[in-house]
C-alpha cells in the first residue's frame, strides 16, 4: 500500500459505498460514532469476524474428518475461507457488496460445535427443553452476543455489533424453530436461524422485511457453501483413499450414490435425473476417474475442483442475470437463480461424499462415541454448575435467572470447544485421567 506524508493512505476518508445499500443497511444495533477511515462499514464487519476467537477455533473443528486425522483434509476454517472466496467473487459479479458476502461466508459455520454435524445432533438432543440447538442459530448467537466487541449501557452484550446488512446476510435460515418450514412431505426441516433468546436482535436486523425470505447476500453465501463442500469433500475423500470416481461405473456403486443423493438431498428427484447429472459430470474434460497420489494426479484433482466450481458458479450467474439484467442485485431486491440441472449436479457431488465418507459404516462407531462423549460432558458440567466453565460462560451461569438459561450457558460452553479440547475436557473432568488420544 502506498502511504502519504502523514503515514495515511492517499485515499484516506470513508471508503465509497456500493450502490444498492442505504444508510439503514449500514446501521449497527448499538450505534457507534462515525470514524474517519479508509474502510467502509462493511469492511469493518468483515474485519471483526476475521479477528474473532470463534473463527480461529474453526481451525480445530471437524469439517468431514477430524482435524488431526489427516494433514490434507479441510477443517471448518479452511472450508470457510474457501466459501468466502467463492461467495465474494460471485456476489461481486452480481452487484452485492463483496465484504458483506465475505463476512457472511466467513461466519456461516461459526456456530458449529465439536465433531461437526454429528456434534450438532448430540447437542440438539440435549437442548430440546430449552429451544434446541442448531448451528446456524448458534452463529447468530455468537455474532450478536457471545463474541464480545461492544456492550450496551445496561451491561448486556451487543456481540460484534455488525451492521444490519451483514447480520441479515449471515442468517441462512431467517426463522425460529417453531416457524421452520416443512418439506414437500410435510416434515419439519429441523433448520432454523434464531433462538427465542435472540429474537430482539433478529427483529432489529429484519425490520421492514416480511416473511422468511433470505437476503440476496445470504443466498449467495448459501450457494457458495453448497458449491464449495460439494467438490471439496469429494476431493478430500479421494486424496484420503476412501474411494475413486471410477467406482461409479459399477452399477451397484452408482445405484448407491444415486440413492444416497436422493435420500440426503433430493428426495423429490427421480433417479434418472440424478443419473443424468452424474453422466454430465463424468463427460467433462476434467473428471478424474482414477487418482494415484502423484503430483500430476493431485494437479488433475485440483483442476477438477476448480473447473466444477466455475461450472456451477457461472451457471448461477448467467441464470440470475438472464432474469434480472445487469443492475446491482442487493439485499431484498432479487434472488439467486440456479438452473435445475445445476442444482442436481451439485447435490450429486454431495451425494458422492455422503455415500463414501459421511455415511461410511466404518465411521459409525466413532460417530456414536462422539455423541456419547458430548452427552456425558454436558451432563457433568450441568451437575457441577459454574465450577469448570470458562469465566465468560461462568458469568452467564451466575447471571441466569432460571435453569433454562443456565442450561443454555452449558450448551454454549460445550459448543465453543474445539474437537481436541472437548476430548481433553472429557478425559480430565469426566473420566478423571490425563488426556491421551489413544483411548478415544
Amino acid at each position: 500500500m502506498l502511504f502519504g506524508p502523514e503515514g495515511r493512505p492517499p485515499y484516506a476518508g470513508r471508503a465509497a459505498e456500493l450502490p444498492g445499500y442505504t444508510p439503514a443497511d449500514r446501521e449497527r444495533w448499538l450505534p457507534e460514532p462515525s470514524k474517519s477511515s479508509y474502510r467502509s462499514d462493511f469492511e469493518r464487519d468483515r474485519a471483526r469476524i476475521l479477528h474473532s476467537s470463534a473463527l480461529r477455533r474453526l481451525g480445530a473443528k471437524t469439517q468431514v474428518v477430524a482435524p488431526d486425522e489427516d494433514d490434507f483434509a479441510r477443517t471448518r476454517l479452511t472450508h470457510s475461507l474457501e466459501v468466502a472466496q467463492v461467495g465474494r467473487e460471485l456476489g461481486r459479479s452480481l452487484g452485492c457488496d463483496p465484504d458483506v458476502v465475505d463476512a457472511a461466508c466467513l461466519s456461516h459455520d461459526l456456530g458449529h460445535p465439536p465433531f461437526g454435524h454429528n456434534g450438532e445432533r448430540a447437542l440438539n438432543a440435549l437442548s430440546q427443553d430449552i429451544g434446541g440447538f442448531e448451528g446456524n442459530a448458534q452463529t447468530l448467537r455468537l455474532l450478536a452476543r457471545l463474541e464480545t466487541k461492544k456492550f450496551f449501557e445496561d451491561g448486556t452484550s451487543a456481540g460484534l455489533n455488525l451492521t444490519r446488512a451483514s447480520l441479515d446476510a449471515a442468517c441462512k435460515y431467517p426463522w425460529t424453530r417453531d416457524d421452520a418450514p416443512v418439506d414437500s412431505h410435510g416434515r419439519p426441516t429441523g433448520k432454523f436461524g434464531v433462538y427465542t433468546d435472540d429474537l430482539d436482535v433478529f427483529a432489529w436486523f429484519r425490520r421492514g422485511i416480511t416473511g422468511t425470505r433470505k437476503s440476496m447476500e445470504a443466498q449467495v453465501m448459501d450457494l457458495a457453501d453448497d458449491i464449495s463442500y460439494s467438490v471439496h469433500d469429494v476431493e478430500d475423500g479421494i486424496v484420503n483413499g476412501q474411494f475413486q470416481l471410477r467406482w461409479l461405473t459399477d452399477p451397484e456403486q452408482r445405484a448407491l450414490v444415486i440413492d444416497r443423493t436422493r435420500q440426503w438431498y433430493l428426495p423429490d428427484t427421480e433417479p434418472d435425473a440424478v443419473d443424468a447429472a452424474l453422466a454430465r459430470l463424468e463427460a467433462t474434460d476434467v473428471w478424474v476417474a482414477e487418482a494415484d497420489g502423484t503430483r500430476r494426479s493431485r494437479a488433475a484433482l485440483k483442476d477438477m475442483t476448480s473447473q466444477l466450481i466455475g461450472r456451477f458458479s457461472n451457471a448461477a450467474f448467467d441464470a440470475t442475470r438472464e432474469v434480472y439484467g445487469n443492475d446491482p442485485l442487493t439485499r431484498h431486491t432479487a434472488d439467486v437463480v440456479v438452473p435445475l440441472e445445476t442444482e442436481i449436479e451439485i447435490a450429486t457431488m454431495k451425494g458422492i461424499a455422503a455415500a463414501y465418507v459421511m455415511s461410511s459404516e466404518a465411521r459409525q462407531p466413532l460417530y456414536a462415541r462422539q455423541r456419547e462423549l458430548l452427552t456425558e460432558l454436558v451432563e457433568f458440567l450441568w451437575a457441577t454448575g459454574e465450577q469448570f466453565l470458562d469465566p465468560m460462560f461462568a458469568g452467564d451461569w451466575r447471571e441466569a435467572t432460571d435453569d433454562r438459561a443456565r442450561r443454555r450457558a452449558v450448551i454454549d460452553q460445550v459448543a465453543s470447544l474445539t474437537d481436541s479440547t472437548a476430548l481433553e475436557w472429557y478425559a480430565t473432568l469426566v473420566r478423571g485421567e490425563p488426556f491421551r488420544r489413544a483411548w478415544y
